[in-house]
């Protein structure tokens, strides 16, 4: 009786791994559906004539009823029939829900590698795009004998250590992120002079917050080289709260219609871009381009 117990479901179990391992790749993921098919019902036959040979060995166990008589094939096969259509169709729906998440988990990397990519290819953009522009301005400089080039060269490198050396990472600390923007805001005083004007304010508790590198560069960038910086009865307003693991930044400048680069604008679309991938709905940023002025709010769920 132990035996009989084992032997059926092994039985079955090898109906189930036959077509899980070798009918259904073979022939119904290459759409080969009429074989597949003749295939399926040739194998149930012989599994059924197989049953019954395991039944003829153990004939007062399996096929033997209530009045002592041998079962016949026709009618045992009809019995088992059924049961082996359920394994065949339980290996068909196991067999493809694991396709269906194998691929889902292919296309989930092959879109993290797409992605990672692509936040490669932006962060290569910011370097030349703020070296290029720092240059100018020491260019600037130099070119005026001023003496606080060697002052704008040293803030310089100390920004490009950072960038180095600081934001191969996934995320920096905010505090490390928020000394960078100083930094660079001192370069532009230095760049201005006396005439350089910028409210700058840090409010909230700064802790170990971690922040993407260099998102919040491009709109301050922005504001210095498209809008007036010079006004000290409008200066550029630059508020950064931290506050409940959320990050908000404003920014304002007034506009100087007249300082248009025909160059720029791959900043802003840079940023928006990495955003999108980095924050994907846990930020808002809110541009308002008026006659006067130039406002950016951002708000980022750190």
């Amino acid at each position: 009786m132990a035996i009989v117990l084992v032997l059926y479901p092994a039985i079955n179990i090898s109906l189930f791994y036959l077509n899980y391992l070798l009918y259904i790749p073979q022939f119904l993921n290459k759409k080969k559906y009429a074989i597949y098919f003749i295939i399926i019902i040739l194998t149930i036959i012989a599994y059924g004539i197989i049953k019954y040979a395991v039944g003829l060995l153990f004939e007062d166990i399996v096929l033997r009823g209530m009045k002592k008589e041998v079962i016949s094939f026709t009618t045992y096969f009809f019995r088992t029939f059924f049961m082996s259509l359920i394994f065949v169709f339980l290996s068909t729906v196991f067999k493809f829900s694991v396709d269906w998440f194998l691929n889902e988990r292919i296309q989930r990397d092959l879109e993290n590698q797409r992605l990672i990519a692509e936040l490669a290819f932006l962060k290569s953009q910011i370097n030349p795009h703020f070296l290029f522009n720092s240059l100018n301005s020491i260019y600037s400089l130099a070119y005026q004998r001023s003496e606080t080039t060697p002052e704008a060269i040293l803030k310089l490198s100390e920004i490009m250590r950072y960038m180095l050396y600081e934001c191969n990472d996934n995320k920096v600390d905010l505090d490390k992120e928020l000394q960078y923007l100083q930094n660079y805001i001192d370069l532009q005083k230095i760049r201005f002079g006396s005439k350089a004007f910028i409210d700058f304010k840090v409010d909230g508790n700064i802790t170990d917050q971690k922040i993407e590198p260099l998102l919040l560069i491009a709109f301050i960038e922005n504001a210095f080289k498209h809008g007036v910086a010079n006004d000290i009865n409008s200066p550029i307003k630059l508020l950064i709260n931290v506050a409940g693991g959320k990050l908000h930044f404003y920014i304002q400048n007034k506009k100087h219609n007249n300082n248009r680069d025909a160059v720029g604008g791959i900043g802003l679309i840079n940023v928006q871009r990495r955003l999108d991938l980095l924050y994907p709905n846990r930020y808002s940023l809110k541009i308002r381009d008026e006659e006067y002025t130039y406002t950016c709010e951002l708000s980022i769920d750190l």
